[in-house]
């Protein structure tokens, strides 16, 4: 689940500001088509990401609205109608959820859970027949995300993955160069994401239990370990991994802190970090006559950078706050059209393929892990 700063951090204030403020028709790429009405979403989890940028982002959003909800809390629920006008015939909790499927006003379920939830409520939106947004990471393993590619695949609904990244504009002018080579070729990768958080907090928080899918390699790391392979343009074949805890207190069989190398054909090498323990946020390609960078590379807003030959990948004004409303009208517009989103769940399986051998090595003692092609 997409899930990284408190309501007390200064960017994401501005961020909400920005995003509460900006003009949909200037944010959001001109439509190629239109439906009779927009798809019908709804929210499953109802925590900060849904709360502060999933809701707003969906006010600004051309082609899908917030049409429900899904909650385990009345108290949430009442709010949410007050404030979106949902009638009672839309609020769902998670024990009937799967009277959802005879409900018209929803078309697409927005997965927000803590990452253990990913896939049985994914499972339970494609049998009830209706299309699935599952925010990063995909799943718990790999095994976990294939079969949520074969449910949907059976039930003939679409999945797509929250990661909302691979829609801003300075994140795909980066994957563009791995396919254009303007510096010739690739030789290494640096990603890191993380920042410092978690002091004083409870013990019950999902991002520090294993069973739910806690630690940093899960939640920061896949956009570290997402950005190297869409920076590379092509699938890690091995890695090694390790993993440090400081706050022993705190993290108990999750990890604080992920050092990976990734080694892809042609001996590209990728050094990945993630961490809860210290900010960072760089994204670095050196290639054989050049170089080219994004920092920060993953942020709500300011996603900037440069290059070696001086030109500069400068942030957006009002279109990175849009990130959110971005992915989920273009993975409206995929559904509309009846054609492939532009984040699958492959793309979150081969993700999740390459996070069981960092586990799997760290567990090792950082022994070389072999990734089968697939």
């Amino acid at each position: 689940m997409s899930a990284e700063r408190s309501s007390t951090d200064p960017s994401r204030r501005r961020l909400l500001g920005a995003l509460g403020a900006a003009s949909f028709a200037t944010l959001l790429p001109v439509a190629r088509a239109r439906a009779s009405r927009p798809l019908g979403v709804a929210l499953v989890g109802l925590g900060y990401y849904s709360r502060d940028l999933l809701a707003p982002a969906l006010q600004m959003t051309r082609h899908c609205r917030l049409a429900g909800i899904v909650t385990g809390t009345p108290a949430k629920a009442k709010e949410w109608q007050r404030r979106y006008r949902l009638p009672d015939r839309n609020v769902y909790d998670y024990d009937g959820f799967d009277r959802i499927a005879d409900n018209p006003d929803i078309d697409v379920v927005y997965v927000v859970l803590p990452n253990h939830l990913h896939k049985p409520f994914t499972l339970r939106a494609a049998a009830v027949g209706k299309h699935v947004w599952c925010e990063k990471p995909m799943a718990m393993d790999a095994a976990e995300a294939r079969a949520m590619i074969d449910a949907c695949q059976h039930h003939r609904v679409q999945l797509a993955i929250g990661y909302r990244m691979q829609h801003e504009p300075n994140t795909q002018a980066v994957m563009a160069l791995a396919a254009s080579k303007p510096f010739g070729r690739l030789q290494r990768i640096r990603a890191e994401a993380g920042f410092r958080g978690f002091d004083g907090a409870s013990p019950d928080n999902w991002r520090l239990d294993p069973a739910r899918g806690g630690g940093a390699m899960y939640d920061m790391g896949v956009y570290a370990l997402n950005a190297a392979r869409y920076t590379a343009g092509a699938e890690p074949v091995a890695v090694t991994a390790t993993q440090e805890i400081e706050r022993t207190d705190l993290f108990r069989g999750v990890d604080e802190t992920m050092r990976f190398r990734l080694e892809f054909p042609e001996g590209v090498i990728a050094d990945g970090e993630t961490s809860f323990g210290r900010n960072m946020n760089l994204l670095r390609a050196d290639c054989a006559d050049g170089w080219y960078e994004l920092s920060p590379f993953q942020a709500y807003e300011g996603v900037r950078g440069e290059a070696s030959d001086g030109r500069r990948f400068d942030a957006v004004i009002g279109a990175t706050p849009a990130q959110q409303a971005r992915q989920m009208d273009a993975d409206a517009l995929a559904i509309l059209e009846k054609r492939a989103p532009r984040v699958p769940g492959e793309e979150g399986w081969r993700d999740m393929r390459v996070l069981d051998a960092i586990f799997a090595s760290a567990r090792a003692g950082g022994s070389r892990m072999e990734i089968a092609a697939g």
